[in-house]
């Protein structure tokens, strides 16, 4: 993988997303969803997206999709996305419809509610066909046909003319991925694809998934809050915690060379990379409810790694690169 890497960061991303915060403004008050997020990705790259349920991974990634409500979703003035050139954040409605669904895909993480209960599986894959491409629907459906074969649904022409609610969670997996692969897209987002699935469903969903991207190019985002996910299908991995990103590094020398400690904290929570008999650890509390601005260390209640009397009170702890490619929130306590 350190060679793929090498060849990988010798080119020009195809996505490069700059200072990338989120808020949601309601009759509540303020939600700081998202706070200065940048990273970026190389065409036939997997970046796995990893942390807790309400870090600011989705919201993130449905950002530079488009999708978010505004209002009361509000994207900061200096933020930008680059997708091939254009920004993706100050794209109108219009501009971001001919992207979504073509050149852009997203797989999400329930495919029972992304699915059209009133539509047959076939008709489904080869809508974006019809609308992005012009083709007519005949010609479609049997595109549509091919591609439910590639990704391994038995007897596809009849499956074709199933409906979501005949199929199985990991047959509905592979359907999302048909209709998200069907146009050839340069940049897929999947959104923690594997919800709820066994864990062979997972491996065999996954392993579609890096196929199609090895035969494609495509270039990834997986979002998870499973490490041990990325460690075997991400190149890189970027941990996201409280909106931000706490630490980035390609997958091998993160795993390897945890500093944060919170992502050590998740290491140190996962069966998997652990010998038999060892104990487990669980992080204590619940991450902030991000009501009011970060101000500090936001691990710093919860840091049962390292040392919290040092977490920095006044400010929030800088970005730094702590050896090629491995960057960490600077922040004395955690990185104790």
């Amino acid at each position: 993988m350190a060679g793929i890497m090498q060849l990988l960061m010798s080119e020009q991303p195809i996505l490069s997303v700059n200072n990338l915060s989120v808020e949601f403004r309601t009759r509540a008050g303020v939600n700081y969803a998202v706070n200065d997020v940048s990273f970026e990705l190389h065409r036939g790259e997997t970046l796995g997206i990893v942390g807790e349920s309400g870090s600011g991974k989705s919201v993130s990634c449905s950002a530079l999709m488009g999708l978010l409500p505004k209002p009361p979703a509000h994207i900061s003035e200096n933020a930008t996305a680059l997708f091939e050139g254009k920004d993706l954040l100050r794209m109108k409605e219009r501009e971001m419809s001919a992207l979504r669904g073509n050149r852009i895909s997203m797989i999400f993480q329930d495919p029972m509610t992304s699915l059209n209960p009133c539509m047959t599986i076939g008709d489904q894959v080869a809508e974006p066909l019809i609308i992005h491409r012009g083709v007519k629907r005949r010609e479609a459906l049997q595109l549509a046909i091919e591609e439910l074969a590639r990704t391994g649904i038995p007897n596809p022409a009849e499956r074709a003319k199933a409906y979501p609610h005949e199929f199985s969670g990991g047959m509905r997996q592979r359907v999302m991925i048909a209709m998200a692969l069907i146009t050839r897209p340069s940049f897929l987002i999947a959104d923690e694809p594997t919800t709820a699935l066994d864990v062979t469903v997972q491996k065999q969903v996954l392993d579609l998934l890096r196929a199609r991207q090895e035969e494609l190019g495509t270039a990834i985002i997986l979002i998870t809050h499973d490490l041990g996910v990325v460690r075997q299908y991400a190149h890189r991995v970027q941990v996201m915690y409280a909106g931000s990103t706490i630490e980035s590094a390609p997958t091998e020398e993160l795993l390897r060379h945890p500093l944060h400690a919170y992502t050590r904290s998740l290491m140190a929570s996962i069966p998997a990379m652990h010998s038999r008999g060892s104990r487990l650890q669980t992080i204590p509390g619940l991450p902030p409810t991000l009501r009011s601005p970060v101000c500090g260390c936001s691990f710093k209640p919860r840091n049962i790694i390292g040392k919290p009397e040092l977490c920095l009170t006044d400010r929030i702890p800088e970005m730094v690169e702590h050896s090629p490619g491995h960057f960490v929130r600077n922040c004395p306590g955690c990185l104790a």
